[in-house]
């Protein structure tokens, strides 16, 4: 299993294998960064533009795979666990740690000459402390522990404590 420079598991043996798509690639199967960046990688931006700004990645006969694209970026937007599926409860206005952190999959080594990709999927603090701390995979097929779903409904039923319709008249009945 890949290892952080510090020699904790990441949870996976190979980055690229959990990786949806790239940040960069549009619906029709372009590379925005080669549009939209053209002056950070001249040569890169080029290639793309010669070939209709295609991604070879992409392409399911494409001569690439994620690793060999030098712009490649997969950051995980959804709000959900990828190993537990526990979502996201934010609540307005309080300080409350996040249920969800972002996990790297992909960290640059010293010794390593090629280019490091972002690669970010989003992992619940329990399921996140267990790929960190033992032999936990991010494709476990588990539930979230019971410790997250306490704090998840706790949150639910704050948002739904808020969002009680209360009329003025009861508000403001002891002024």
């Amino acid at each position: 299993m890949a290892k952080t420079p510090q020699g904790t598991s990441v949870g996976v043996d190979d980055p690229y294998a959990v990786v949806e798509r790239c940040d960069h690639l549009t619906d029709d199967g372009r590379c925005r960064f080669a549009a939209e960046h053209p002056d950070r990688d001249p040569e890169f931006a080029h290639e793309r533009k010669v070939d209709d700004l295609r991604c070879p990645a992409a392409d399911p006969a494409g001569e690439w795979d994620w690793a060999d694209c030098p712009q490649f970026r997969a950051r995980k937007r959804s709000r959900a666990c990828v190993r537990c599926g526990l979502e996201e409860r934010r609540v307005a206005h309080a300080d409350d740690r996040p249920l969800l952190e972002e996990h790297h999959l992909e960290y640059r080594d010293d010794d390593r000459t090629e280019p490091a990709h972002e690669i970010t999927v989003c992992l619940c603090r329990w399921c996140h402390a267990k790929i960190h701390d033992s032999w936990a995979r991010i494709d476990d097929d588990v539930g979230p522990d019971p410790e997250a779903i306490a704090e998840a409904e706790e949150r639910r039923a704050r948002e739904q404590a808020e969002a009680e319709f209360a009329p003025a008249a009861e508000r403001y009945a002891d002024e």
